[in-house]
């Protein structure tokens, strides 16, 4: 498989984070030109892109098998013609973030937590991704919105954990993103931090010596990544994450589990498995939500559960993520695997309570030819 320009012999060569970036693949023509995109089919995918950004970084783009049509890496990053196939029951805002919205940056929609945007920007715009609609949207600045959340985290005591998602925090240059931590740690009730980032993922020369050392400053820090394939977690990953670990940054994993990409149980456990060997704790599988655009990524929650329970007894208890699901409409998270998630008499009917008010409402999905 050729590698990029920045590479040689598959080892990694003296450049900024930043370098990759810019030399990333920003649109079809990009991608055309790298022959990761027949021409004949250039067209249609401008559509696509036109409607949801596309992003992909050099080192990214060079983990695709381009022998390979159905490789889980060309999936998650190209375009596909199937997000323009929207069905009536996918939502832009699947999880319910804007009625629990504050300065647009900040959600509040557990009593103890609240999630902080400080960017929508990303090192690759998933083709999954659940807020695919928002990255679209232009947010508010952080540095204009910042003083009303601090102000609302100080009148909401019972907020004790931050969780910096996006977009993708590590966007932010060091010193901002330092800043930024420095200001919310200020807030007396706030006793932890969280950072979800693809970065060790997408773009691993990211993490460096100085960010790592910043972050283990502001311990406890929690740091939230997102490998869904094997074939992710590279040289590159696992030094990026030695980094962090070595720092004293705590590394936890979620996965979403997506059709053709991961739903199988050999894939998850060898995922899972290497990720413990760098001492990252698979934490969340999280059943895709409906986003506008993803059909072709779902898979059933009796598909999953099939998949989870296949994981059980072969592997330790360390690799066993938690199978979650985020019920539309803000009603909170739960565990596929438990009472809050209940089968209907329909395939594809379920009935989900949710941890935040107790209320149950109906949850209906389109059959997966694949489930048993």
């Amino acid at each position: 498989m050729p590698l990029s320009p920045e590479f040689r012999d598959g080892v990694r060569i003296k450049a900024t984070w930043s370098r990759h970036l810019l030399k990333g693949a920003r649109d079809v023509e990009a991608l055309v030109a790298r022959g990761l995109v027949l021409p004949e089919d250039a067209l249609a995918l401008t559509r696509v892109a036109e409607r949801y950004e596309v992003l992909v970084s050099d080192y990214y783009l060079s983990l695709i098998d381009r022998d390979d049509p159905a490789c889980p890496i060309r999936k998650q990053a190209i375009p596909d013609k199937a997000e323009l196939d929207e069905r009536p029951f996918e939502l832009k805002d699947p999880i319910g973030d804007a009625a629990h919205t504050v300065a647009g940056i900040l959600v509040h929609r557990y009593p103890d937590r609240a999630l902080l945007f400080p960017t929508f920007r990303c090192p690759m715009f998933c083709r999954y991704c659940f807020r695919k609609v928002a990255l679209n949207d232009e947010p508010p600045r952080l540095r204009e919105a910042l003083p009303e959340v601090l102000r609302y985290l100080n009148d909401h005591p019972e907020i004790e954990e931050i969780i910096l998602s996006g977009g993708d925090p590590l966007m932010l240059a060091d010193d901002l993103l330092d800043e930024l931590l420095t200001q919310l740690r200020s807030v007396p009730s706030i006793r932890r931090l969280r950072l979800h980032t693809r970065f060790p993922v997408t773009l691993p020369m990211r993490v460096d010596g100085a960010l790592a050392a910043m972050l283990a400053r502001h311990r406890p820090l929690y740091l939230v990544t997102h490998f869904n394939h094997p074939k992710e977690v590279t040289t590159e990953a696992r030094t990026a994450v030695k980094l962090l670990v070595d720092a004293g940054v705590t590394v936890l994993n979620q996965s979403v589990l997506l059709a053709e990409v991961n739903d199988d149980a050999v894939v998850l456990a060898s995922l899972n498995t290497q990720l413990l060997d760098v001492q990252v704790r698979p934490y969340y599988l999280h059943h895709p939500d409906l986003t506008v655009g993803t059909s072709h990524f779902r898979v059933s929650l009796s598909r999953g559960l099939q998949i989870v329970r296949a994981l059980r007894g072969r592997l330790t208890g360390l690799a066993w993520p938690t199978y979650v699901l985020d019920i539309p409409g803000g009603l909170g998270k739960v565990p596929v695997d438990s009472d809050f998630v209940q089968r209907g008499l329909e395939p594809g009917h379920w009935f989900l309570r949710s941890p935040l008010t107790g209320a149950v409402v109906e949850y209906r999905e389109p059959p997966d030819p694949r489930s048993k």
